[in-house]
């Protein structure tokens, strides 16, 4: 049958055929535009809590690993340029262990100059010495002849002029030898101090400067550090309680803690302290429910051995048991 098109009309075929059309366009739409509604697995474990504490009242925190000394970030007292690093992230070190030196030329050459300076004081004593013991000999000299017309008055007066300007020569040589020795242990210290060294025990944690870098006593409050360290056996865990759950914590009981992603891996720490002064929380759990006006307690708990489950630095998932009538 042929299509006759000048019979053909508007409202009762051709707005259908469109409206169909429409229809069709706007399903594809919806459908393509509707919510993956698969289960999927979640990015990461969420923390749960233990089994002892499952059906107990018990507080919930989040937590950060550092070392048992805190971390101790290690700066310099002078700039300069520096010529050595003799430690690695990882390293143990010991009390008084060299971690890094700075150029210390300009502080050894002024160490030679007042080395040089106190042997010439030295040289000048001897000389002030023996100066005034022949004066003193040759005063008493006259002072021991009877007749008085055996020695004028005149050579006694120089006589006593002598001996008192070597006994003045001697002071001022004395005087001398002190201010260069002053010099040349201020010089000792300068080169101390460019010798940077461990303050305590501990493991190197991050070496941020290389020889051949300048370090600046004024980098400022956020400069990093150019060495962190500190005591890593043990490792303690520092957890923030909320300030309205502060008053329900068990404190000096044991807690269970896990590595962030890892709920499955829990351990029992050991509680050590907890901080005398409420702080402001910073953020750790990343949460946009996580408020900046909150104030937190902080507990420190020590880790046990763990094979490196734990590292400084690393987040961790807390449960602390509440105390009796704790809900």
């Amino acid at each position: 049958m042929k299509l006759d098109w000048r019979n053909l009309s508007f409202s009762r075929q051709t707005l259908p055929i469109i409206a169909i059309i429409g229809l069709v366009v706007a399903a594809f739409f919806i459908i393509g535009g509707l919510p993956d509604r698969r289960l999927t697995e979640p990015a990461r474990e969420p923390a749960r809590a233990p089994a002892a504490l499952a059906d107990k009242p018990r507080v919930a925190g989040s937590g950060v690993v550092e070392p048992s000394s805190e971390l101790i970030q290690i700066g310099s007292a002078l700039s300069g340029l520096v010529t050595s690093v003799a430690v690695e992230p990882g390293d143990r070190v010991t009390g008084g262990q060299v971690l890094f030196t700075v150029d210390a030329r300009a502080a050894r050459a002024q160490l030679r100059e007042a080395e040089a300076a106190i042997a010439s004081a030295r040289a000048g004593i001897a000389e002030a010495q023996s100066a005034r013991a022949t004066a003193g000999r040759q005063l008493a000299l006259y002072r021991s002849i009877a007749d008085p017309a055996a020695v004028s008055r005149s050579e006694v007066i120089r006589a006593e002029g002598e001996a008192s300007a070597a006994s003045e020569r001697l002071a001022l040589a004395r005087a001398q030898l002190q201010a260069a020795q002053a010099r040349a242990a201020s010089a000792q210290t300068e080169i101390e101090r460019l010798t940077v060294r461990a303050p305590r025990p501990g493991e190197i944690l991050a070496v941020n400067i290389r020889a051949g870098e300048y370090v600046s006593t004024m980098g400022g409050a956020n400069a990093p550090a150019f060495i962190e360290m500190g005591e890593t056996q043990p490792l303690h865990v520092r957890i923030d309680i909320d300030e309205e759950q502060a008053p329900r914590v068990a404190l000096g009981q044991p807690a269970t803690v896990s590595p962030r992603g890892a709920a499955e891996r829990q351990v029992s720490v050991r509680f050590v302290r907890a901080e005398p002064l409420v702080v402001p929380k910073r953020s750790l759990t990343n949460s946009a429910a996580e408020r900046v006006d909150v104030r937190v307690l902080q507990v420190i708990y020590e880790l046990p051995e763990a094979n490196g489950l734990f590292r400084v630095g690393q987040q961790v998932d807390a449960y602390i048991p509440a105390q009796a009538g704790g809900k």
